[in-house]
């Protein structure tokens, strides 16, 4: 079963820098890199009580252009996950985020 501790080991396969929330200033990689973070949970109730937790986890892909190959990189390591993606261009920092989300 995958659990909010072992994403990161599953991001890793992409053989990109990964990071829970954020990389500290001094330590942030070059892009492209990956950021995930949980964000809110969606469980599932039974008899007045939480009978199942899930997750739902955000995974950020950073770039400075459009990388469909890393896309697909990280699109491999989450191939046993359904997800779903969008993407957004930042003017003022000059790069794309690349937006996954899949439930643990």
């Amino acid at each position: 079963m995958t659990t909010l501790e072992n994403i990161k080991e599953i991001l890793e396969t992409s053989g990109l820098p990964v990071a829970y929330g954020f990389f500290p200033e001094e330590e942030a990689p070059d892009m492209p890199f990956l950021v995930y973070q949980s964000v809110y949970s969606n469980n599932f109730s039974a008899d007045s009580i939480v009978y199942k937790k899930f997750e739902h986890i955000q995974i950020d892909l950073y770039t400075r252009f459009k990388e469909p190959q890393t896309e697909d990189k990280v699109q491999k390591a989450l191939s046993s996950f359904f997800w779903e993606k969008t993407e957004e261009y930042d003017d003022a920092e000059r790069l794309y985020r690349i937006i996954y989300e899949i439930e643990v």
